[in-house]
């Protein structure tokens, strides 16, 4: 089976100041994707240089390359109706970046709060571009629930039609929330050019939910069926903070060497192999 997509992987950091060390579970994630994908190379991309026991760490693992953010979010006016999602503008400058260096080299895009759990399967390095589902969502313009496929794991060939079309419409569909351009543009694209890309089952890269139910199985409870898993997402801004509770009571302190070395959940059985 011919390999049309390179096993060479992206994750971006540090695209807002850092106020705090490289974090444990980011350590964890480029650690499980070295270990058990063995890539060609890492790139990790950052604006903001991490710091830290951990970043110290890991560096030598990837190839640090220093990038500029995106000049369309940075001019970007929200305005009141998304207001909320102003202080995530860093994600959305990641938004534009994971696609241009997709695009610009081929490869395996993963957010920096994924764990990898087994290697991807050869089979998908044949396709063209790879996406996962996710749950459907509320659209915030519309208020309708919509089919949506998450940008949090993509994997794509060098210059694939599907992520050029995509990036095409990137800024024509970019909004200022949280999922238009992100989740529901490319459920749109496949329905439109559906031998352009290959979906995955939410099972792959999704297998807990964003849902309160979802994050708690994820990360307090203990689900130990890995069958099919790729890697778990862990949608650490829903819950990272010891501020925010409705999602999680959880927040990123918790999570030391000691706890997830003694703790037995979900997330801390995938990990505790990957400690430093």
């Amino acid at each position: 089976m011919e390999k049309t997509i390179p096993n060479e992987f992206h994750f971006i950091f540090g695209l807002k100041e850092q106020t705090e060390p490289f974090h444990l579970c980011h350590y964890l994630c480029i650690e499980s994707c070295y270990q058990i994908n063995k890539p060609s190379v890492i790139n990790f991309y950052y604006h903001y240089e991490p710091r830290g026991r951990y970043w110290e760490l890991i560096k030598n693992r990837v190839e640090p390359i220093k990038v500029d953010l995106s000049s369309f979010v940075s001019r970007y006016k929200y305005g009141f109706r998304n207001r909320g999602c102003k202080k995530y503008s860093y994600a959305h400058h990641a938004d534009f970046i994971r696609l241009d260096k997709l695009i610009e080299n081929g490869g395996v895009y993963a957010d920096i709060d994924t764990i990898f759990v087994n290697k991807i399967p050869e089979s998908l390095f044949s396709k063209t571009f790879v996406l996962g589902k996710e749950d459907y969502i509320c659209c915030q313009k519309t208020k309708q629930i919509k089919p949506s496929l998450c940008n949090a794991f993509i994997m794509s060939e060098k210059k694939s039609a599907f992520a050029v079309k995509w990036r095409e419409d990137l800024e024509k569909e970019f909004d200022g929330s949280w999922s238009n351009h992100s989740t529901i543009l490319p459920q749109r694209l496949s329905e439109q050019y559906p031998d352009l890309i290959h979906i995955e089952p939410t099972r792959t890269f999704y297998k807990h939910m964003w849902t309160r139910e979802g994050i708690h199985t994820l990360l307090s409870g203990c689900d130990t069926d890995t069958t099919g898993v790729v890697s778990m997402h862990l949608w650490s801004h829903l819950w990272w903070s010891k501020k925010r509770k409705d999602f999680s009571d959880i927040h990123e302190g918790v999570f030391t060497e000691e706890y997830i070395r003694e703790v037995d959940t979900t997330y801390n059985l995938i990990a505790r192999r990957f400690l430093p």
